[in-house]
């Protein structure tokens, strides 16, 4: 293993990761699965810095990271939707979304051949705000803070534009690259 590797690294340990935080979550032992969930949310940050940086990315990392990802946040929005602090309809929307993006992915990958697995700059955001959605809820649970009900409402509806606005990106940039892949063959 090379320091090359290290992003790598990381993403595979916010993997691991999704087993311990959704067993904090469904315990209910919030303050463990605020602080690991945290863990997990600053070594998405960090993973992407470190490949970024020092130009360690690889077509491992580019498929491992958004696993990683979704993983964690899926299996989170699932457990707080279980726990009944989060509307189970979002949860249907940021798995439509999900669902959508691989069901594309692959088409083009079967159909047209291999792509870059870069992410849109609305999908970095989305991510964004669903982990930081997770947080503020997770965090209403530790602590009462009044003002957490209403940021928890916009952080809700946040994620919803983001998750359209992501979705709908990468159907159109996707789908315009495809057709004029697809002309050129």
């Amino acid at each position: 293993m090379t320091r090359k590797d290290i992003p790598n690294l990381i993403s595979a340990l916010r993997i691991v990761l999704v087993i311990p935080v959704v067993w904090a979550l469904l315990s209910e032992k919030f303050t463990t699965a605020l602080i690991l969930f945290a863990i997990a949310g600053f070594s998405d940050a960090l993973d992407g810095f470190l490949a970024k940086r020092y130009h360690w990315e690889s077509r491992l990392g580019s498929i491992l990271d958004p696993i990683a990802d979704k993983l964690l946040l899926v299996a989170s929005f699932a457990s707080l939707t279980w726990l009944g602090l989060l509307p189970a309809w979002l949860l249907w929307i940021v798995l439509g979304r999900d669902v959508v993006i691989v069901a594309g992915g692959l088409t083009y990958h079967y159909r047209l051949g291999q792509f870059d697995l870069t992410p849109l700059w609305s999908s970095k955001i989305n991510t964004l705000l669903q982990i930081l959605l997770v947080l503020a809820v997770i965090l209403q649970q530790y602590v009462a803070i009044p003002l957490l009900d209403s940021i928890i409402q916009i952080g809700i509806w946040l994620v919803v534009a983001s998750v359209v606005n992501s979705g709908t990106e990468y159907i159109a940039v996707w789908g315009l690259r495809a057709w004029r892949q697809s002309r050129n063959q």
